[in-house]
């Protein structure tokens, strides 16, 4: 019988990674970042969180650490806790960073890790694309909603 590494055995396993099984650790990767506060945490850090004056910009600025405070003011409607989970969870993932610095108050900032930066990508566009096609999405709502009612 032939003994495998342990690469040759993350390497066989990546290769077996299938979201559409509903064990693969996969899936619960895909559904913890299709989270809406994922996804604009992610724009905030890497576009160093600050409005675009033009929304076809998109997040263009560099990526910065924040503090918890700029998240959440930046965030209309987050929760206390629900940015706290939030934030934990992406930083088990190895998505996010979180820096303590021993000061009067404590200060803790969040940033992104190469991980997180190469998600942030894929979410820029994500992001870009929703700010975009909105009045499409509106559009075909509204015809929808009228046939469905008639």
């Amino acid at each position: 019988m032939a003994t495998t590494t342990a690469a040759q055995q993350r390497a066989q396993a990546k290769a077996q990674y299938d979201a559409f099984i509903a064990v693969c650790p996969s899936r619960k990767l895909l559904d913890r970042i299709s989270n809406k506060w994922v996804t604009l945490i992610l724009a905030a850090l890497g576009s160093g969180g600050s409005p675009q004056p033009q929304p076809e910009a998109g997040c263009t600025g560099e990526p910065r650490p924040m503090r918890y405070s700029e998240l959440s003011r930046l965030l209309a409607g987050v929760s206390q806790k629900m940015l706290t989970q939030t934030l934990r969870s992406l930083e088990r993932d190895g998505l996010v960073t979180r820096t303590v610095k021993p000061t009067v108050p404590v200060t803790v900032t969040y940033e992104l890790t190469d991980l997180g930066l190469s998600l942030h990508q894929m979410m820029r566009g994500l992001k870009s694309w929703a700010e975009t096609h909105m009045d499409e999405v509106l559009a075909h709502r509204e015809t929808y909603d009228e046939r469905d009612a008639g």
